[in-house]
C-alpha cells in the first residue's frame, strides 16, 4: 500500500477524525494526529514539481471532511434524510474552503507560520458557525472532549476554543516532527530528533491533564463541603412522549396530566423545583391572556398542592401583535385576517402567587426553527424540515432571561435543547445573575444514536465553563444531574419514563470564560486577518516584480 497516496491519506484523515467523536467512537486521542494527513498531503502538492490545480487539493479536503461530518453526525438523518444531506455537504463545504484558505496563503508564507495560519482560520470559521443563521457548531473541535471531563477542567478559562488550540497545537507538532525526520539522513541527529519530539509530545499531551487534575480538586472541595443552604433540591421529569406521534396528535391535557403524576412519585417536603422538557405544554398557548389557559390553571392548581413549589416548564406559545406594533422578520400572518402573530419555542416559570415568568429560544436548528436569514428567504418558509411540530422560522429574543424565584434563591438559566451546545450563549444567562443551569430538550427526534448522546456530553461542557450544576429534563433521551466538574449523575435510560430527584449546587462566582467569553477566537480572527493581509501584500510585491 502507498501510504503516501492522496486517497489513503484523506480516508485515514477522516476516519481518524470520526471515530474521535464522542459516542460515535470516543476514542478521542487520534483527534490529535487526525489533521497530519492533510497537512502532509498539502504539503505533498505544494512542493511537488507536477503541476496541478487548486481544486484538486480542495476535492481530496472535502472527502475527509465529508467522512468526518459523516461518522460524526449520521443520525441527523433520522430527522429528516434531506436536511441531514444539506447539513453535511454545506458543513463539509465550509471546512474544505477553510483549508483551501489555508494552501493559497501557505504559497506565500514560510512553513514556520503554518501552525499560525491554519489555526487561527479555524478558530475564525468555527467563532463564525456559532453566530450566523446557518449556524452548526455540533463538530467545533474542543467538543471533542466533551465525554472525558477530567481532559479539560481547564475550560472554565478558555472555553471550547482551548481544545481546538490543544488539537492544532500537536497536530502541528507530529506534521513539523515527520516533515524534519524524512529530511535529516544522520542516524545521530534523527535519534535526537525523534528525543526531542517524544519529550514535546509528552510535555503538550500531558500537561493540560495535570492541569485539569490540579484545577479538579481545588474545584471539588468547595462544592462538597459548600454551605448547605445553597443547595437546592430538584425534581426533573422525563415523560417519554413519542415526538413524531403520540407528542403532537395526543391530546395536552392527558400528557400534562401524565408529568404530574410521574413529579408527585418524587416530590417530598423539601422539593424546591420541578423540571419538565423542552414543548411539555402542547395547548395553544396565547401569550397575550396565557394565565386563563387550561395548562396554567392545572400547573397553578398543582403548585398549592406543594407549597413552596417551583416550576419550570417548556411550551409552545405565540403572541398577537397589536395593530401598528413593530413586527419582527419572523412575524406570521393569520390566513384569515390581516392580523400578525409570532410562533415561539418558550420556558415558563411558575413561582409562588408571582407573574409567569417567559424566556422564549434564540438559538435555532437551521431548516427546522428557523429559516436561514429570514428577511430574504421568508417565502421559502414552507419548505422547512417538519419536525412534527411547528415549522418555519420561530420568533426569538435579544435578552438571557434569568429566573428568579419568589419563594428561594434559585436564580435559573433556562436553556432549551440547542442552546446548550453555545459556550459564550449560555455564560451569558450566568452574566445576568443565574446560579444554576436547567436545560430542557426533546431528543427524541434522532432516535436511540450518538445524537442525543452527545447532546448531553456538551452539556457537560457548559458546566465546566461556568461552573454550575445543571439539571437536564429530556422528552426522552437523557435527563440527569450533572454537576460544576461535568460529573453526570442519575442518568435515565433511553425510551423510559420517570422522574428523578437530586441536588443542585448554587454558585455566584463567575469563572474566567464568562467574564471573557470567546476571546481566544476573537485574538484568532484579527491575528488571521494579519497574516491574510501580509499574504496578499507578498503576493502584490512578487506580481509587481515579475
Amino acid at each position: 500500500m502507498n501510504f503516501r497516496h492522496p486517497l489513503f491519506l484523506v480516508l485515514l484523515s477522516g476516519l481518524l477524525f470520526g471515530f474521535s467523536w464522542p459516542e460515535t467512537g470516543g476514542l478521542t486521542f487520534p483527534v490529535f494526529f487526525a489533521f497530519v494527513p492533510l497537512l502532509l498531503l498539502e504539503r505533498q502538492l505544494s512542493v511537488s514539481t507536477r503541476k496541478y490545480r487548486s481544486w484538486k487539493l480542495f476535492l481530496l479536503s472535502y472527502l475527509a471532511f465529508f467522512i468526518w461530518n459523516l461518522i460524526s453526525t449520521w443520525w441527523v438523518k433520522n430527522a429528516s434524510f434531506g436536511g441531514a444531506m444539506l447539513a453535511f455537504i454545506f458543513n463539509t463545504l465550509f471546512m474544505a474552503l477553510v483549508f483551501q484558505a489555508y494552501h493559497i496563503t501557505m504559497k506565500r508564507l514560510s512553513l514556520r507560520f503554518a501552525f499560525l495560519v491554519l489555526t487561527c482560520y479555524w478558530m475564525g470559521f468555527e467563532f463564525l458557525h456559532l453566530r450566523w443563521d446557518l449556524t452548526w457548531p455540533w463538530l467545533t473541535l474542543g467538543n471533542v472532549f466533551a465525554s472525558k471531563p477530567w481532559m479539560i477542567q481547564w475550560y472554565e478559562y478558555t472555553g471550547v476554543f482551548g481544545g481546538t488550540l490543544w488539537v492544532f497545537g500537536i497536530n502541528f507538532l507530529i506534521f513539523h516532527f515527520l516533515l524534519k525526520y524524512r529530511k535529516e539522513t544522520n542516524p545521530v541527529f534523527r535519534s535526537s530528533i525523534r528525543l526531542a519530539f517524544l519529550l514535546r509530545l509528552g510535555a503538550m499531551l500531558l500537561l493540560p491533564i495535570l492541569i485539569s487534575f490540579c484545577i479538579g480538586w481545588m474545584e471539588i472541595f468547595p462544592s462538597v463541603m459548600g454551605d448547605a443552604g445553597k443547595r437546592k433540591n430538584v425534581v426533573i421529569v422525563q415523560p417519554n412522549i413519542d415526538p413524531y406521534h403520540e407528542k403532537f396528535n395526543g391530546t395536552y391535557k392527558d400528557q400534562l396530566g401524565r408529568m404530574l403524576n410521574l413529579a408527585e412519585t418524587e416530590i417530598d417536603t423539601n422539593t424546591c423545583c420541578v423540571v419538565f422538557p423542552e414543548t411539555a405544554i402542547q395547548e395553544n398557548l396565547w401569550e397575550n391572556d396565557i394565565e386563563r389557559s387550561y395548562s396554567v390553571h392545572t400547573l397553578r392548581y398543582f403548585q398549592d398542592k406543594h407549597p413552596g413549589l417551583d416550576i419550570v416548564i417548556g411550551a409552545t406559545s405565540g403572541y398577537q401583535y397589536m395593530p401598528g406594533e413593530k413586527r419582527s422578520p419572523t412575524a406570521r400572518k393569520f390566513t384569515d385576517s390581516d392580523e400578525y402573530y409570532e410562533d415561539y419555542n418558550t420556558a415558563l416559570m411558575m413561582s409562588g402567587k408571582g407573574p409567569l415568568q417567559i424566556y422564549h429560544k434564540s438559538k435555532f436548528v437551521p431548516g427546522s426553527e428557523r429559516m436561514p436569514f429570514p428577511a430574504l428567504f421568508k417565502p421559502l418558509e414552507k419548505y422547512a424540515i417538519d419536525l412534527g411540530g411547528t415549522t418555519g422560522s420561530l420568533g426569538e429574543q435579544e435578552e438571557r432571561t434569568v429566573f428568579k424565584s419568589t419563594q428561594h434563591t434559585l436564580k435559573v438559566a433556562p436553556v432549551i435543547c440547542y442552546e446548550s451546545v453555545f459556550g459564550e450563549y449560555v455564560s451569558d444567562y450566568i452574566k445576568n445573575g443565574a446560579n444554576v443551569i436547567f436545560i430542557i430538550t426533546n431528543d427524541g427526534w434522532w432516535g436511540d444514536t450518538p445524537g442525543y448522546q452527545q447532546h448531553l456530553d456538551y452539556a457537560r461542557l457548559r458546566a465546566i465553563e461556568t461552573r454550575r450544576c445543571i439539571a437536564r429534563s429530556a422528552n426522552t433521551g437523557t435527563s440527569c444531574f450533572i454537576d460544576e466538574m461535568g460529573a453526570v449523575s442519575q442518568a435515565t435510560s433511553w425510551w423510559k419514563p420517570g422522574a428523578i430527584k437530586g441536588v443542585v449546587n448554587e454558585h455566584s462566582e463567575l469563572t474566567f470564560y464568562v467574564k471573557h467569553g470567546d476571546y481566544m477566537a476573537r485574538l484568532a480572527i484579527v491575528l488571521g486577518g494579519i497574516l491574510l493581509a501580509w499574504s496578499v501584500i507578498i503576493r502584490i510585491r512578487a506580481f509587481k516584480k515579475s
